[in-house]
């Protein structure tokens, strides 16, 4: 069986298990706890904090450990806006309709419950949206740009570099979901010009349940839990230990191979994508065929249901998906390709091809896979 769907989620590496046992049986302790096996745990928080902001180019100060990218997602958005509507009566918040359902859905709360008005600016028929649109969309009362840097649908990579700059000349923060892109695109935040990050270990080869919201010190943030006060304030709740270490192993470690593994797979999936395009005469890449993350490869095959190319696929030894594994079950097609101008029938055809990053084989006998699995599903056998 070949597993081609990375971007749902990525087996634990064998060297993070190693550098989370310690923290699992001998040194179990509660970090906030004042004797020798709780200062352990804290000691090992510090440094898991540590090397996160040293990856991201920020300050251990800024880390802030989560159960995942949702929960990142979900402080970083109602948390600063909210901040900033107690600091000065901001109301506004820019985002576009490609998200993942945790930024949509917290924007859909600060609508429904805080009065916040939502921009979501349009994209193109790639899946990338203008920064000279964003800015535009900026208020004196806007409180935030949230989005996404690379999609976890169609891979499509956004310019948030531009993005930011626009908004740093108006005094707006801006939160990305790097989710996707962690191990595959960098993530110095100054580089990038951002505030705020969101992270989740899974996507990592750290387990689920693990993620890092790093949100700048000078940026209000209003936390979500309340209780003993843990991470500075921001999420309180007894952290961790363990999960920290091994979220901060796979991090570094997916950082110090990105632009070896990022380049080799890279070239897999353009080998990849050109086969199917050749094999399949229904077969359309969707997103950009340029700007995307080196791993995916998203396409729409007319005339066929997405759901049953996946049953074929996996009879044939590969498992991938139909697009997010959060709006798994979901009869609806889906909202990123919707948002790109593709109609309801032909992204209900949709198949995400989503690749490891330790793959070093072509995937030829994966794409005669999929046009056989197509060919089945067109002919209804």
């Amino acid at each position: 069986m070949l597993y081609l769907d990375n971007a749902a989620t990525t087996p634990v590496r064998p060297e993070v298990l190693e550098a989370m046992m310690p923290y699992l049986t001998r040194w179990f302790g509660n970090a906030s706890s004042h004797h020798t096996v709780g200062e352990a745990a804290a000691g090992a928080l510090a440094d898991a904090r540590t090397r996160v902001a040293r990856v991201l180019g920020m300050r251990a100060g800024d880390i802030i450990f989560t159960s995942g990218g949702t929960e990142a997602n979900n402080l970083a958005i109602k948390g600063i806006s909210i901040a900033a509507r107690a600091a000065r009566g901001a109301a506004h918040l820019v985002t576009t309709p490609i998200e993942h359902e945790s930024i949509l859905e917290s924007a859909a709360y600060l609508q429904r419950l805080h009065g916040f008005e939502i921009a979501h600016i349009d994209v193109d028929g790639l899946g990338r949206v203008a920064a000279s649109d964003i800015a535009a969309a900026l208020r004196q009362d806007t409180a935030l740009v949230t989005l996404g840097y690379a999609n976890n649908e169609v891979g499509t990579v956004q310019e948030v570099a531009a993005i930011s700059a626009l908004a740093r000349e108006r005094g707006v923060p801006v939160h990305i979901d790097a989710v996707q892109a962690a191990g595959w695109l960098p993530l110095d935040a100054g580089a990038l010009g951002v505030d705020a990050v969101s992270l989740a270990g899974h996507k990592l080869g750290a387990p689920k349940g693990t993620g890092v919201l790093a949100v700048r010190g000078r940026i209000p943030l209003e936390p979500l839990l309340h209780g003993g006060g843990q991470e500075r304030g921001k999420r309180s709740g007894t952290e961790d230990v363990a999960g920290a270490v091994g979220f901060a192993t796979a991090l570094e470690l997916a950082e110090a191979e990105r632009a070896e593994s990022s380049a080799r797979v890279a070239a897999l999936r353009d080998r990849f994508i050109a086969q199917v395009l050749h094999d399949v005469p229904s077969a359309l890449l969707t997103g950009d065929p340029v700007h995307r993350l080196p791993g995916t490869a998203s396409f729409t095959f007319a005339g066929t249901s997405g759901e049953a190319v996946l049953l074929e696929l996996e009879r044939r030894g590969v498992v991938s998906s139909s697009g997010s594994a959060c709006a798994a079950g979901s009869d609806e097609p889906s909202h990123v390709l919707l948002a790109m101008g593709i109609a309801p029938d032909l992204a209900q055809t949709a198949v995400r091809f989503t690749l490891p990053r330790t793959l070093r084989e072509p995937l030829d006998a994966v794409a005669q896979a999929v046009a056989a699995s197509v060919v089945a599903v067109q002919s209804g056998g």
